[in-house]
């Protein structure tokens, strides 16, 4: 199966527009944004798990990384509420569940085999956040050499000039809205730019968005 899978082609999914498709455990949905395989693939996808179901124990030879959309995501390790991001790293293994049901953006098969390092960040915190540019709240999530993974918060009416990517840029709008050159994106919009794009970016109601860069010229 391919979704978007060409990494050198912009990519936009209107998350909300999406069938939620079911998955081979009863309770769990998705709806698939990017893809690359069958069943085990490299992917980006919402999840969703209702009330009391679980997923069988799987290991991620390749990681993955998700962001709590809604509820409470529970595994061995831990519940993760809603603004929980959290990164396993390859060959991690568990047995995802929620009581109360929960939403994720989820990515599989991504990272790097010496990208190591448990994550688990509350993005809720207020505590983390840091100045950026101005009108900009920027949350550092994971960094390394091949890949930033950042919240960032843009106040109403904000608009920054232009920025060149030259490891690729990808977005998934949590709250609000923002445009670029080429479109808006409201809350639930996943964007994906190839390498060496550049992007001139505006809000009017401003907006919160998860973006993670560098890690599409691997």
């Amino acid at each position: 199966m391919k979704i978007h899978a060409d990494l050198s082609v912009r990519a936009v999914v209107d998350s909300a527009a999406l069938d939620w498709v079911p998955s081979p455990m009863a309770g769990v949905e998705r709806r698939m944004l990017e893809r690359d395989g069958e069943e085990v693939a490299r992917a980006t996808s919402l999840v969703r798990y209702a009330p009391g179901s679980a997923f069988s124990a799987h290991t991620h030879d390749m990681g993955e990384e998700f962001y709590v959309l809604d509820g409470v995501f529970s595994d061995e390790s831990g519940d993760f509420p809603k603004g929980m991001y959290v990164r396993n790293p390859p060959g991690s293994s568990h047995v995802p569940s929620s009581e109360p049901g929960a939403v994720i953006l989820v990515k599989l098969r991504q990272m790097q085999a010496d990208d190591d390092v448990y994550v688990r960040v509350n993005t809720l915190d207020p505590a983390g956040w840091q100045v950026g540019r101005p009108g900009e709240s920027i949350l550092p999530l994971h960094i390394r050499p091949d890949e930033e993974v950042v919240m960032l918060d843009w106040e109403r009416g904000s608009s920054f000039s232009q920025q060149t990517f030259p490891g690729g840029v990808e977005y998934f709008v949590v709250e609000g809205s923002f445009e670029d050159q080429n479109g808006r994106y409201d809350q639930g919009a996943w964007l994906r730019l190839p390498p060496d794009s550049s992007q001139t970016i505006m809000t009017n109601q401003g907006t919160r968005v998860w973006r993670k860069t560098g890690h599409l010229c691997r």
